[in-house]
């Protein structure tokens, strides 16, 4: 693919029926829980991306014994096997960083965590101070607060932590799912407004099946010493993060979008996104296939707080625009800290294409526009190029700048994308 991506605005309604890639987050969690399982796990529609294979790469420089199948999406797993030092590379993972760091963190032996670029600017400090608070050693190699980091870990006490919780859940995740390496019950209090907490509760969930039981008791996390993860069997839901765009590209056309596999029972909190959808004019359904989604001639804008689907904050940012009325997208501002600073992305790209956007207190309203063509730069997020590809299919000349980016959790969503947005309804 060359350097950007044209979108073929859509010659009439959407009609989308597909099979998305499994989730990123619960591949992820997946396969920090095998490795800390007694047994072998065998994960089953296992994501295969940038991100997953990375975490599966650092696990392979650990040591861990991991039998990979691309082809069948599954992967096996024998946990506990691991080397008391190594270099380990998260690459652009944020879950692999802050999962890998919090494990190793409870291990006693050395170990050099190197990141991409992109991930040497995202947030480490609140992990790094909770592990050394508990009795680990960091001593940073470029610039403090960040990766890369020397970590030399040991065997945790546990006990009473606090955790300044406000940029990402997932340093909360992190120490939730490795808190059964202390030797003693281990009581976790967020600092500050949590966010996205729909990730802990499916970092909770997970846990349960794996054998470890967390709890969540006056605002207070708690995992009791004594318990072992056991081997699963666990299959990984489709993406509801991907499903997204099908759903929205079906409410900005008004055509139909069904994702296999998709279930309203998902423990992923993007789900919400679908109430969303319907709340501005869609038509939701669950059928034996997966949910869904209609649209109609036109829809309404929104007033929302997105804090527990705040991955879906560009998706609906590159429908708003083509609303009836306003959009206001509330409680976000933690996104700026993610792979890209999200806010700023979505009102510099909007503005270039002529939309009428402003930031707000904690988030951004939207205005009904006339969308111009636009080179929409995507800050190497794979959400924002994903997202802005929807704002094509009402304007021509839309072009998404670094398509590649999307590799980074559904490497062919372009080519999935194009081949629905011609066909008859």
């Amino acid at each position: 693919m060359s350097g950007f991506y044209e979108v073929i605005p859509a010659k009439m309604p959407v009609n989308y029926n597909v099979t998305v890639p499994g989730s990123k987050s619960i591949t992820n969690r997946a396969l920090l829980l095998a490795q800390l399982a007694h047994g072998k796990s065998v994960l089953k529609n296992v994501l295969f991306s940038d991100d997953s294979r990375g975490f599966m790469q650092c696990l392979k420089d650990l040591g861990a014994d991991i039998a990979i199948n691309e082809a069948a999406k599954t992967v096996e797993i024998t946990g506990l096997a691991m080397k008391a030092q190594a270099l380990v590379n998260v690459r652009s993972a944020g879950t692999a960083a802050r999962f890998i760091t919090a494990m190793l963190a409870a291990l006693e032996g050395e170990y050099i965590i190197e990141a991409s670029e992109q991930m040497k600017k995202r947030p480490m400090r609140p992990l790094f101070d909770t592990l050394v608070n508990l009795g680990a050693k960091v001593t940073y190699l470029e610039t403090e607060g960040f990766l890369p980091v020397k970590l030399y870990g040991a065997k945790l006490a546990g006990g009473e932590v606090s955790l300044e919780a406000r940029q990402s859940s997932q340093f909360l995740s992190a120490i939730l799912m490795t808190g059964v390496l202390h030797e003693n019950n281990l009581r976790i209090t967020p600092l500050g407004a949590e966010t996205s907490k729909s990730y802990i509760d499916i970092t909770i969930k997970m846990m349960e099946s794996f054998g470890v039981c967390a709890k969540r008791e006056n605002g207070v996390y708690l995992v009791k010493a004594g318990q072992k993860y056991k081997a699963a069997n666990y299959e990984i839901e489709p993406d509801i993060s991907a499903a997204c765009y099908f759903y929205a590209a079906a409410l900005l056309t008004g055509g139909k979008a069904q994702v296999n596999g998709v279930r309203f029972n998902s423990m992923q909190g993007d789900i919400k996104f679908l109430e969303i959808l319907k709340d501005m004019g869609g038509k939701i359904t669950e059928t034996p296939e997966g949910v869904l989604l209609e649209g109609s001639d036109s829809f309404n804008g929104i007033d929302v707080d997105m804090n527990n689907c705040s991955d879906q904050t560009m998706t609906l940012a590159a429908i708003a625009p083509f609303a009836k009325t306003p959009t206001t997208i509330r409680n976000i501002a933690h996104i700026k800290h993610q792979e890209s600073n999200r806010v700023n992305a979505i009102l510099t790209e909007l503005a270039k294409m002529g939309v009428k956007c402003e930031e707000i207190q904690d988030g951004i309203k939207i205005y009904p526009s006339d969308v111009k063509p636009a080179l929409v730069e995507t800050y190497d997020d794979h959400r924002m190029a994903m997202a802005f590809a929807l704002t094509g299919l009402r304007t021509p000349g839309i072009r998404i700048a670094n398509p590649q980016c999307c590799g980074k959790t559904f490497e062919n969503y372009f080519e999935v994308f194009a081949s629905y947005i011609t066909r008859d309804v």
